[in-house]
């Protein structure tokens, strides 16, 4: 059976069995690939976040941390000569580059930006892997000519990032540089993609900075581990920056965005958007919303969070993001900025990578992570009433630990918290006096958790897929279901019935598994293996090719 015929009859099945062994073999058996591929299992696994953990012992370990970035683009990148993204396309990469006060490129005001060292060696990786320079994009809105900080790229240290990689930063099609460009003169398609907004409930029209949103672009959304007064800044939050000035500035509440020239208001805001974020603020205070009592107008009020989140989904509503990343070698709590407990902002070794192709998803168990409770965060319960997420309780979410490209799942309880710290939503009203740095970790009642929602979906019966590739050289994987907890054992053997290799021997939960034969030193030939659990077992041949 071919890989083909096999994906067939898994579909068939009802199943996802999607196989990669990132080998050198990709390479050998392409005679020129047309496609640079995201990671088969985690692009068949949306419902999915992984954690990579990694090894830097100080935040200026500018080496240790490019080894990261390097190692981790290729572990979940690859060239495939059938299906990915044609390497004729754009990859639009949006690292958090926020406005930093000229600070981002200094020890102290490092962890407000995606950690440059660390994109740096993530492209690099990229390009190892076969996706050229000269069709990546970093771009960030705060430094258009109109917006907030136009000049702030030359404190970032990004500018020497492009340098060294090659990448587009500042530069566009047009010849023009970003912080020569304003909503007056910008060029469709070259400087600007404009999107309409059908669903939305603030926005009726969104542009962002090309090639965001481009059609002929993917979209790789890498945050920073970081605490903000909307909580932890991470993903979705990230996504904010892609917009053109004055649409960027999500947080500025109902009664400032109504301040605008009737003809930028009328052209890109809903007439009834006050009104609508009014009746969407009285439903989820009588939901029961944590927090959405805080009174006031502005951001940090729960009618002003009403509006950013609002926002925030319409133009995630509008958005394909190909994969959401939280760099997290070190994470930062305090206001996002500068200012924290005791005085400033303080950064911590979190050491953690975490990653998945839905943004809200990853920001849940990034908030989980971060010290946080997610169902205590309005924007979460927002997101899943919009259907961009099915889920906010952490619990409900499969998520895998990245170990040398391998994925094990594993629970919440086996995972490390840290404390990042926030001022969202102080409760220092109503009697209330909550300190101003505090975690938003109250219990939540998340009600009856669906135990089909852990596990990347509905596995009804013991699968045992087939192992790809197959014929192959040196590497393989092999992917397994399981319907229920048990003792998996999942075995090697030659032709002639001798065991030569065991794979997994071990207590497993409930839910989709992959596992990676190593095939240095074997002899070319026919080999055998087998799934065993519960009193199941399965066996299927593979060929090893030298």
């Amino acid at each position: 059976m071919d890989r083909r015929e096999f994906m067939k009859t898994a579909a068939l099945a009802g199943t996802a069995v999607l196989l990669n062994p990132w080998d050198v073999l990709l390479r050998r058996t392409m005679a020129s690939p047309k496609y640079f591929r995201l990671h088969p299992f985690v692009e068949a696994h949306p419902e999915a976040v992984f954690i990579k953990r990694t090894n830097v012992a100080v935040k200026t370990d500018s080496e240790a941390k490019r080894r990261e970035g390097f190692n981790f683009a290729k572990e979940i990148f690859s060239l495939s000569d059938t299906s990915g993204i044609p390497l004729s396309r754009k990859i639009a990469i949006k690292p958090n580059l926020t406005c930093t006060g000229k600070v981002g490129n200094t020890v102290d005001g490092m962890g407000i930006l995606t950690d440059k060292d660390f994109m740096d060696g993530m492209i690099e990786g990229m390009k190892d892997v076969g996706f050229p320079a000269e069709r990546m994009y970093m771009r960030e809105g705060n430094w258009l000519g109109d917006a907030y900080c136009p000049t702030d790229y030359k404190y970032t240290g990004y500018t020497e990032v492009a340098e060294r990689t090659g990448v587009h930063l500042l530069d566009f099609p047009t010849g023009r540089m970003i912080y020569q460009l304003n909503l007056t003169i910008l060029k469709e398609g070259d400087e600007v993609i404009w999107k309409d907004v059908p669903d939305g409930v603030v926005f009726k029209r969104i542009g962002y900075v090309a090639p965001f949103n481009d059609p002929d672009a993917w979209l790789l959304d890498v945050a920073k581990f970081k605490a903000h007064g909307m909580g932890l800044t991470l993903t979705v939050k990230n996504l904010q920056g892609m917009c053109v000035h004055p649409l960027i500035h999500f947080c500025e509440g109902v009664d400032r965005t109504k301040k605008y020239p009737k003809d930028i208001f009328d052209a890109y805001f809903k007439a009834d958007l006050e009104g609508h974020v009014a009746e969407l603020h009285a439903k989820h205070l009588k939901e029961g919303v944590p927090r959405w009592d805080k009174p006031g107008r502005n951001w940090n009020s729960g009618y002003g969070m009403e509006m950013w989140a609002q926002r925030t989904c319409d133009s995630l509503s509008v958005t394909n993001v190909g994969l959401a990343v939280v760099e997290g070698i070190y994470g930062r709590d305090g206001n996002g900025f500068m200012k924290g407990p005791g005085g400033k902002a303080n950064d911590y070794m979190t050491n953690v990578i975490i990653f998945g192709k839905n943004p809200f998803k990853v920001d849940i168990i990034g908030h989980w992570l971060g010290g946080h409770e997610p169902g205590n965060f309005g924007l979460f319960h927002i997101a899943k009433e919009r259907g961009l997420t099915d889920t906010f309780n952490p619990h409900e979410i499969p998520v895998y630990l990245w170990e040398e490209g391998v994925p094990k799942l594993v629970s919440l309880d086996e995972l490390e918290r840290f404390e990042l710290k926030t001022y969202y939503l102080q409760r220092n009203y109503n009697g209330q006096n909550e300190p101003l740095w505090h975690l938003v970790n109250e219990p939540y009642d998340y009600g009856p958790t669906s135990v089909e929602a852990t596990e990347g979906g509905k596995p009804e019966a013991y699968v045992l897929g087939q192992n790809y590739p197959n014929p192959f050289n040196s590497s393989t994987i092999i992917e397994y279901r399981l319907p229920k907890d048990g003792y998996v054992t999942l075995e090697v053997f030659n032709s002639r019935g001798q065991r030569v290799d065991v794979l997994v021997r071990g207590w497993r939960r409930r839910g989709v598994h992959m596992a990676v034969w190593n095939a240095d030193g074997r002899a070319s030939g026919v080999y055998i293996y087998r799934l065993r659990v519960d009193g199941f077992e399965r066996t299927k041949r593979m060929v090893l090719v030298r």
